[in-house]
């Protein structure tokens, strides 16, 4: 350790003492926590000052008041403070028994704790003692069985204070009541570690209590109305701040970049649909209105198209691009696989036959001279549209004029990927998703980007019928898989794994169950799909199985999204049940692209309650919004979208399901607080703008905003 280092640290452990501690100063430095306890502090995500006061209890006590032993009654819950007189432990008693004789001033009690034998190095004649439970009788008179109690050594001690308060997660040696203990020490100086964000009228105007008061209450609450009221300023502050952050994106993007006009005129509008030979759906037009609308301007167009499988995303996609090449400019089309760029790749290959406009598709496999032809090629703007993977960000491809950035399915690249095109030059950006996202999360990972939603699909796409097949009927399944199969059909098999070596062996993996499935259906073609076979196997699996030539594609969810094969009409996902709803209708989504009936069976077999709600969810509904809802409440905001992975601080007290109001809420107000002073540089806004960069970091960019 350095010199340096050392005198900070007495720096500090002087300022602790003086009870001056900082928001950042480490917990090391805090009474009760040393360097082991740090660490263990550390393992549960707690560094600072700040974050201990933002480790919230997971559950509250509320312990009665002390009352005096002769007024306690049977049934009642309550806390008495008495001396132990006597103690006997009854080892041969069935079950064990540990028993204390206790007294105060107005009375005497029985307590007693079965299998308590661990009690008696513990609790001693002589002692002061704590105890909390619920009051019974044994031989006319009152007792406490196996209550909650504590040894009250300080006489300054309020005794029933101990008992109440909040229970933390705990690990190792660094018990519930350590936490509860250190942090009550902190909470003694909380002016000097909590600031306020708002004034007195918006927090009246909001119904909300000072930080502060939030702050004690959260950790100690004197009772269950204050500990609601503490819960409902922190929630919102979270979530405020959150919508505050992406305010600032927004706002930045809208006023410190500037895009190229991308003008629709009726002419360039006609030509554009005359590529695609149908009408547009209402919503389909209303979206392109909104894309055409925003690309007319000079602020980049941040929107988030959203729709169900097969509602018709690619084509209005499409529209964009091809308003941007209208108007001399470049497009670039990212897929989180090569799979799918190669399918969008294919669409636009289908609407695009015989057109003057120049397109390429760059995945991770092309390289050599080759590659740096085509990224030369890119360079000289001799490519109209590219479509390609996190390829596409790779350094040695530079745009000469990039108008549009497409993004579909961005929730499946992480948050700097998709930040990566952006920092070359300031083009339009589209974001695409089949993952239908219901308000509360298209309020929060996507809070950020305008939105367009294509809710119903075109017409003329076959019916799905979804079926759950337990093991006893799966040879039935099979059997009716064989028949259309016969009739020139084509079927899907999705398994969660790709190899046994990747399970515990009892979940069933794609690459041995295709070995079976070739026997079962040995008078078909069967092949197989993953993510680990090699890029061009990939591609030409899926050439095969487009063409015809494969009937059975066995493979994971490398299939989720975007392949679109009309002659597949039947999808079986094995082990249903470990898939999320939004993947099993995202998977479902494969079949019915055509006008043919088409049947998707879920294998799955489990007695576990949760997993056949879900199921039966799939079963009753082809709504991927009512899907997604329904998925949201099962699974928790969580798992379906990680704030990590959208540059978002972590939720620790809020919740998007339960608390919408609040969200709903905090997003009036956060946006329009940037709106009148984007910098935050305003009396009284200071406190927010610390607050929003120490939760972002360098992410946020308010320190570049002005």
């Amino acid at each position: 350790m350095s010199a340096g280092s050392v005198i900070e640290g007495a720096v500090i452990m002087t300022q602790v003492k003086n009870n001056k501690v900082k928001p950042d100063t480490s917990v090391q430095f805090l009474k009760g926590v040393g360097l082991a306890r740090a660490k263990m502090f550390s393992s549960l995500g707690v560094e600072t000052v700040r974050g201990l006061l933002d480790y919230f209890p997971r559950d509250w006590n509320f312990a009665p008041e002390v009352s005096p032993i002769k007024d306690i009654k049977p049934g009642e819950e309550v806390s008495i403070f008495a001396l132990i007189e006597s103690t006997n432990f009854r080892r041969f008693r069935k079950p064990e028994m540990f028993e204390a004789m206790v007294a105060d001033k107005s009375g005497v009690c029985r307590i007693v704790w079965f299998h308590g034998g661990f009690l008696q190095k513990k609790l001693k004649p002589g002692q002061m003692i704590m105890a909390t439970g619920k009051v019974g009788e044994y031989k006319h008179q009152a007792q406490l069985t196996n209550p909650r109690f504590m040894i009250v050594t300080d006489d300054s001690v309020d005794p029933s204070r101990q008992f109440s308060g909040g229970v933390y997660p705990a690990k190792g040696n660094l018990t519930s009541r350590r936490i509860k203990h250190i942090i009550r020490r902190v909470l003694n100086n909380v002016e000097d570690v909590v600031d306020e964000l708002f004034d007195e009228d918006f927090r009246r105007r909001l119904n909300l209590i000072d930080r502060r008061s939030a702050y004690r209450w959260i950790h100690d609450p004197p009772d269950e109305d204050k500990l609601k009221k503490a819960k409902r300023r922190l929630k919102f502050d979270e979530l405020f701040l959150m919508q505050a952050g992406l305010g600032v994106r927004r706002y930045r993007l809208r006023h410190y970049y500037r895009a190229v006009k991308c003008v629709c005129t009726d002419k360039i509008d006609k030509r554009i649909r005359k590529r695609f030979p149908f009408l547009l759906t209402d919503d389909q037009n209303e979206a392109i209105k909104e894309i055409v609308s925003d690309m007319g301007g000079e602020k980049p167009m941040n929107r988030l198209l959203q729709g169900d499988v097969g509602s018709g995303k690619t084509v209005v996609a499409l529209y964009a691009a091809l308003l941007v090449v209208a108007n001399k400019r470049q497009v670039a089309i990212m897929a989180p696989t090569g799979i799918l760029a190669n399918q969008h790749f294919i669409s636009i290959e289908r609407y695009l036959r015989k057109s003057k406009v120049r397109r390429i598709c760059i995945t991770g496999g092309l390289s050599g001279d080759r590659r740096k032809r085509i990224t030369g090629d890119i360079e000289r703007g001799r490519y109209d549209i590219v479509v390609g993977t996190v390829a596409l960000l790779e350094r040695d491809i530079d745009f000469k004029d990039l108008g549009l950035v497409i993004v579909d399915e961005q929730h499946k690249f992480g948050v700097r990927q998709r930040q990566g095109i952006r920092k070359k030059v300031m083009p339009h950006c589209l974001v695409m998703t089949a993952t239908p996202i219901p308000r509360t999360l298209a309020m929060t990972a996507f809070g950020d980007l305008d939105v367009s939603v294509i809710k119903h699909c075109p017409p003329g796409r076959g019916e799905v019928t979804t079926r759950w097949v337990d093991s006893k009927n799966k040879g039935k399944a099979e059997e009716f898989i064989r028949k259309r199969l016969k009739a020139g059909n084509q079927a899907y098999f999705v398994y969660p794994r790709i190899s046994s070596s990747d399970t515990s062996g009892e979940i069933k993996a794609a690459t041995e169950e295709c070995h079976r499935l070739k026997t079962v259906f040995s008078e078909f073609n069967v092949g197989l799909l993953h993510g680990r076979m090699p890029q061009r196997d990939k591609d030409r699996i899926m050439q095969q199985f487009r063409r015809g030539k494969v009937d059975v594609l066995v493979s994971t969810v490398v299939i989720e999204v975007g392949v679109d094969v009309p002659n597949a009409t039947v999808m079986v996902i094995e082990e249903a049940d470990k898939f999320g709803l939004a993947t099993l209708h995202q998977l479902r989504g494969r079949i019915g692209r055509g006008q043919a009936k088409s049947w998707c069976f879920l294998f799955a077999q489990t007695d576990n309650e949760l997993t056949r709600d879900r199921l039966d969810v799939m079963i009753r509904s082809n709504d991927g919004f009512e899907i997604a809802e329904q998925d949201l409440k099962i699974r928790g905001p969580g798992e379906l979208f990680s704030t990590r992975q959208h540059g978002l601080p972590d939720l620790k007290i809020a919740n998007i399901i339960e608390d919408y109001d609040l969200l709903v809420m905090a997003r009036r107000e956060a946006f329009k607080l940037i709106e009148d002073d984007p910098r935050l540089v305003k009396k009284g806004h200071l406190s927010i703008r610390k607050n929003l960069i120490d939760k972002f970091g360098s992410a946020i960019g308010l320190a570049d905003v002005g």
